[in-house]
């Protein structure tokens, strides 16, 4: 249930941003706090030159968060498997879930942006 609210708060998120994003035309209108919510969630520092966030850092926080999920579920199920008796199985479970869910979605990620590369390179001059 944990990963359910977890996927519905984030949808919300990802809605409010596009929504913010076509009311202004574009990342112009974003508000700097929003921007600085963004970096500070991915775990991206950007100088001060530079005000919107960099699309390979930011996709390497995002690949680099899915190991990470990946890794702790991994342990968790290590740790049970070895008879902690300090580690439930809905624990387990929860985080097996959530490293499957964020593993999909970074798939997906990655077959709409080879998808969007070979619409442009298949754009006629």
């Amino acid at each position: 249930m944990t990963d359910r609210v977890d996927i519905n708060r984030l949808m919300v998120e990802m809605r409010s941003i596009k929504t913010k994003t076509q009311a202004f035309n574009g990342t112009q209108g974003i508000a700097a706090q929003d921007i600085g919510d963004m970096r500070a969630r991915a775990g991206v520092e950007i100088g001060n030159d530079n005000k919107t966030p960099d699309f390979g850092q930011l996709m390497e926080a995002a690949v680099n968060k899915v190991n990470s999920t990946q890794k702790a579920a991994g342990a968790l199920q290590n740790a049970y498997q070895t008879g902690d008796p300090n580690v439930d199985i809905t624990e387990v479970m929860v985080a097996s879930q959530k490293a499957s869910v964020s593993f999909q979605a970074m798939l997906q990620v990655r077959n709409k942006l080879v998808e969007a590369y070979r619409d442009v390179m298949n754009m006629p001059i």
